[in-house]
């Protein structure tokens, strides 16, 4: 009695008669394939009558400019310190990595035969001409100098400026106040 419920059941006869219903109907005919078709041909524009232009233009002078030949400027301007700010603390002995944001204000590109040299104060251990960042006249640059702190207490002060191929100073002074502690 229980497998004729099963078989009796409306959802499942109403379920088996759309199945059915399905298979035995007619199936739509497949689109046939039509490949793409040519455009029609340009049609030719009509034709008209010219117009005669009674204006000719003169021709435009041609103009050479030819850059001015003359040494460049050299220039530097100090922006800011990156490291070690004016008065910083140190202990005798202390390595000291000192780096200055600078400018290159002039016309001149800044290459290897550029340096920096000590004009005053103390070396604080380092070599009197150091390199000079390379920059391009506009550009910023940041200069560093590796020093030593001193072994005796005290301030001390170490002041820098560029020097051209030719040995000459030029630019702004950058320099480095420190003070060493027993």
């Amino acid at each position: 009695m229980k497998n004729l419920r099963f078989f009796l059941n409306p959802s499942l006869i109403l379920l088996s008669i759309f199945f059915l219903a399905q298979a035995c109907a007619p199936r739509a005919a497949p689109t046939p394939f039509r490949p793409p078709t040519q455009p029609p041909p340009p049609q030719p524009l009509p034709t008209t009558t010219p117009v005669t232009s009674f204006f000719t233009p003169a021709p435009t002078p041609t103009e050479t400019i030819t850059p001015t030949p003359g040494p460049c400027t050299n220039g530097l301007s100090y922006l800011s310190d990156v490291t070690v700010i004016d008065g910083a603390a140190f202990f005798g002995g202390a390595i000291i990595d000192k780096q200055w944001l600078v400018q290159n204000n002039g016309t001149c590109n800044w290459d290897a035969s550029y340096k920096l040299k000590w004009v005053g104060g103390s070396l604080l251990g380092a070599a009197e001409i150091q390199p000079l960042f390379p920059a391009r006249a506009g550009a910023q640059a940041t200069l560093q100098i590796q020093f030593t702190a001193p072994a005796e207490p005290g301030s001390y002060e170490s002041s820098w400026q560029a020097i051209d191929p030719d040995g000459n100073l030029f630019g702004e002074l950058i320099f480095m106040k420190i003070v060493v502690t027993p």
